[in-house]
């Protein structure tokens, strides 16, 4: 079990006091925060994991791959659809076993899976959560009708014939009320929204941008109220696609160019620093190293960006000294409840194999970076790991699973699929300083 610890808000002192004397001695404590690894699977089915409430019991269900485990011990699994993949794994000169699932770090050679992304919503409004599931890139999105509690197979709907990008995303970006699958489909950033009296009918797509060519395999999206109107923009490595004031007769929006990066992962729009304008945080390079955030300013009416780099391919480039490549997959938000959002991230292991991208098998980490804002508007992001054998796929999700109030992650991947439960308790000064991120020094990149 790792440990992070929550720095700046709860403090818990504790008063020792003897009549007559008053106060004797002071022992001050500070909260504590663990996380719970839970491997349900080391087979490889997926890229992506989600979780809802699946039967109707009041807790939360995990969903990873073809499969969906009972909460709250995920002891029990169904089957979602029929998990027909298998793969020859030689032992030997004359010995060879089959292994369930697409070919992982149970194997040798590089392969992908046909399951890059899971949702959880009740599209056809009967009462039970469906499952909404997008393929590898340029395939099709599909979504699972849930049985209602009986026996067999989910009922499949392709309702999208080819989501593109390899960080498509199913949110509310027109602001109607209602999620929209927003991605690239045929050279186009652009959304398609269903029929919410059909679902089960292939989705309208909506385009945004002009046919630029976009390829099925281009990395790096988001969304997020860039120039605070009040409307969703997209995000992309090249710039931002500003919503225009209605989406009537489906107009393209305008572009705005602002490189950032080569193409990573889910980009957000946030204030990080605390000026009342939203910054941009991304990965840089999905297969290769960075992560950063991009400081919006404004010279008169024109918006601009700074870069600000809190991690790269070098120790030294990072405050405390932490570097890891393959950052295909973020997720923002508070994880210790100060208020501010957070970074989770980590590696997508052996994302091209074990002979593909840039410090391929170094560990699989999964990290918090904790957002700290200063008096000067700068931004401090202290690093701390949640586990070192499990990391991200194309999808991480931290959110309160358990209904604790802490936000859980989930992770599917070629290592498997795995759940991380937020737990807390309160310790000494001592225990807590003990547990903190150094920072960085030629002497320990070494040990990082």
């Amino acid at each position: 079990m790792n440990t992070f610890m929550k720095i700046s808000t709860s403090v818990v002192s504790s008063l020792v006091l003897v009549a007559g004397f008053g106060v004797v001695s002071v022992a001050q404590a500070e909260d504590l925060h663990t996380f719970k690894r839970i491997q349900l699977s080391d087979q490889f089915w997926c890229e992506g994991a989600n979780f809802g409430d699946l039967n109707k019991d009041g807790v939360n269900d995990l969903v990873s791959g073809p499969w969906w485990w009972e909460g709250p011990d995920f002891k029990k699994r169904h089957e979602i659809y029929e998990p027909k993949t298998t793969f020859t794994l030689k032992l030997g000169p004359m010995t060879s076993v089959q292994v369930p699932g697409f070919e992982g770090t149970l194997g040798k050679d590089n392969k992908y899976s046909d399951n890059f992304f899971a949702w959880v919503l009740d599209f056809n409004k009967d009462g039970w959560n469906d499952i909404l599931i997008i393929g590898f890139p340029g395939q099709d999105t599909s979504w699972f009708e849930n049985p209602q509690g009986k026996d067999g197979h989910w009922k499949r709907h392709k309702i999208f014939a080819q989501t593109d990008n390899e960080s498509p995303t199913f949110t509310d970006l027109t602001g109607d009320g209602k999620p929209e699958l927003v991605c690239i489909t045929m050279g186009q950033y652009g959304y398609a929204s269903p029929d919410w009296n059909a679902p089960e009918k292939p989705w309208v797509f909506h385009a945004i941008s002009p046919n630029n060519k976009y390829g099925k395999f281009t990395h790096g999206m988001g969304v997020g109220d860039v120039n605070g109107d009040g409307r969703l923009d997209l995000l992309e490595k090249d710039g931002w696609w500003e919503q225009p004031a209605t989406l009537a007769g489906d107009p393209l929006w305008t572009f705005h160019k602002q490189p950032m990066g080569v193409g990573g992962s889910q980009m957000y729009a946030y204030d990080l620093n605390g000026d009342g304008l939203n910054d941009i945080i991304t990965g840089l390079s999905a297969h290769g190293f960075g992560l950063a955030w991009y400081e919006q300013y404004r010279e008169g009416a024109e918006i601009k960006f700074r870069e600000h780099i809190v991690m790269n391919k070098e120790p030294k480039e990072n405050k405390y000294g932490v570097k890891f490549s393959e950052l295909h997959a973020i997720d923002l938000v508070d994880m210790d409840g100060d208020g501010l959002k957070d970074i989770v991230t980590g590696k997508r292991f052996w994302s091209h194999g074990r002979t593909g991208d840039p410090d391929r098998n170094d560990k699989a980490v999964l990290y918090w970076f904790k957002t700290v804002r200063g008096a000067d508007k700068s931004v401090d992001f202290i690093p701390y790991l949640i586990d070192d054998n499990s990391g991200v796929g194309v999808q991480v999700v931290a959110s309160d699973m358990n209904g604790d109030g802490l936000p859980d992650i989930v992770v599917g991947n070629k290592k498997g699929t795995f759940v991380h439960l937020h737990e807390k308790k309160t310790v000494s000064r001592e225990e807590w300083q003990k547990a903190q991120p150094k920072l960085f020094t030629p002497a320990s990149a070494s040990v990082k």
